[in-house]
């Protein structure tokens, strides 16, 4: 009983003490470049409808898809130890031929290329 007192009283300690700090924190002045917005080496003050390549934004969907499958694979090691691995290994060889074909897709397509 003592313990949850201890832990209880610990936490609601810590959390005060993060919300005095973060108040304290917020009342400092900032100055211009704090106030100004990180564009990634953009101009700021430039125009917001700058025309932007879809080959970036394609790369960047690709490199999701594939990259969301690859996370799906994971656990392979793990599902091993399954009872049934072999089916286990066939799920898994079957996407790994389905992102190939994905992949040799796209490059036939030329998403791949930079050179238009």
């Amino acid at each position: 009983m003592n313990m949850i007192l201890f832990m209880i009283a610990l936490s609601l300690t810590l959390s005060v003490a993060l919300t005095t700090l973060n108040f304290w924190l917020a009342q400092m002045t900032p100055d211009s470049e704090k106030l100004s917005p990180y564009e990634c080496g953009f101009d700021p003050l430039g125009s917001a409808r700058l025309p932007f390549s879809i080959r970036f934004f394609l790369v960047a969907i690709l490199f999701l898809l594939f990259d969301l499958e690859i996370a799906l694979l994971l656990p392979l090691p793990w599902a091993t130890q399954l009872q049934s691995p072999t089916t286990t290994l066939i799920w898994a060889s079957t996407l790994i031929l389905i992102l190939t074909l994905g992949l040799v897709y796209e490059w036939i397509q030329g998403g791949l290329e930079w050179a238009e």
